[in-house]
């Protein structure tokens, strides 16, 4: 399981600018039926855990408050517009003994026959899943095997893939994942000579001419 340290925050607001120099992220811990505790995490440390974990992989959280690790999921991260680094971030509390829905990445494996032999453009539908499982059994990715769309017809569904034990989906089977266009015929344009353009010109001024009279 992977751990990432905190420590407690009584800082908000303006009082943050300091801080978050130093290379804390501030963070909030929040559960059902549990009271909502601030903190400050390293961002260097978070953003390589988050790489790592995404947003379904169980973090044991550690505080110098807290009785014991505390286990919790990413559940939104805030990310500054400009720099596209993280400013904020939730962890929800789970309870390891009750099933949670969260969402899980689609990672897309192998190659298309209707791609590779029949020129087809692969087309990405869903790029995640929500799932519903035990924390202990949550995936950090659904792998899904493209090799399977030979032709134009062929699709993936979410009832196409294959799941680890104890994991479902919550969304409908029959939803469409991936599928496999015909490539598009590009019409031609006519190459323009300068003795049509010429042509155009005269026309378009019998045109002005007619009108004036």
């Amino acid at each position: 399981m992977l751990e990432l340290q905190s420590e407690s925050r009584n800082k908000f607001g303006k009082g943050l600018v300091t801080p978050k120099k130093e290379g804390k992220l501030p963070a909030v811990v929040y559960g059902k039926g549990q009271e909502t505790v601030s903190l400050f995490v390293s961002l260097s440390e978070f953003a390589k855990l988050w790489r790592e974990a995404g947003e379904s992989t169980i973090i044991n959280l550690k505080n110098e408050e807290f009785k014991k690790p505390v286990n919790v999921i990413i559940q939104e991260v805030g990310i500054d517009p400009v720099s596209r680094k993280p400013i904020h971030v939730d962890f929800y509390r789970v309870d390891m003994d009750k099933a949670i829905q969260v969402k899980v990445a689609l990672v897309f494996e192998g190659i298309a026959p209707a791609v590779k032999e029949l020129g087809g453009v692969l087309v990405k539908v869903v790029h995640d899943i929500e799932v519903e499982a035990l924390p202990k059994d949550l995936p950090h990715e659904v792998k899904v095997d493209i090799s399977k769309l030979k032709t134009f017809e062929d699709h993936i569904t979410i009832g196409d893939l294959i799941l680890p034990s104890g994991v479902k989906a919550t969304e409908k089977s029959d939803v469409i994942v991936l599928l496999v266009e015909q490539p598009k015929e590009e019409v031609e344009e006519p190459v323009r000579t300068l003795e049509d353009i010429e042509v155009e010109k005269k026309g378009k001024k019998e045109e002005e001419e007619e009108v004036a009279e």
